[in-house]
């Protein structure tokens, strides 16, 4: 029985789904988007995000904790240099899973992964503004406070009469 087992084994022993995990993330990484399986890219979002987290910091100790994760020491200098600078003032969602349809030969689900601040068509230059503009919510309509909106329209009315 696998009550409360919330890992996806992935049809794998241990070792070898190790293994797939650190291959996926250093073509995620080295590529920015990859195409797999929607059961792989799920799993593979659930190893790749704390690693992106972690690149925010760079130290060595969070270098030696990457590299342990990926093996790869160019895939390692490119998380830390390329990746985190992009992420930097992001607080998680790193990256994004579309679906693509079903593969031909076995019908498995088909997903395109990538890191989405690399992605140009839906970004659209928006990250250099996100940084200078202000969150606005549906309750503050840009941070209005409730009597600044009366006494703007109460200045006009008096400014046309």
């Amino acid at each position: 029985m696998r009550h409360g087992d919330k890992i996806n084994n992935l049809g794998r022993k241990t070792a070898h789904r190790h293994a797939l995990m650190m291959n996926l993330a250093c073509a995620l990484i080295d590529n920015k988007r990859i195409f797999t399986t929607l059961a792989k890219a799920k799993a593979l979002r659930t190893y790749v995000e704390p690693l992106i987290t972690k690149s925010k910091e760079d130290t060595t100790h969070s270098r030696r904790v990457a590299f342990s994760y990926l093996k790869s020491k160019e895939t390692v200098s490119e998380l830390f240099k390329e990746v985190a600078a992009k992420v930097a003032n992001r607080n998680g969602g790193y990256t994004r899973i579309i679906k693509t349809g079903n593969r031909l030969g076995d019908a498995a689900e088909m997903a395109m992964i990538e890191l989405v601040d690399f992605n140009d068509i839906y970004s659209n230059g928006k990250n250099a503004a996100e940084g200078t503009a202000k969150k606005t919510t549906r309750r503050s309509k840009g941070g209005a406070k409730k009597g600044t909106v009366k006494a703007k329209k109460d200045d006009s009315a008096t400014a046309e009469a």
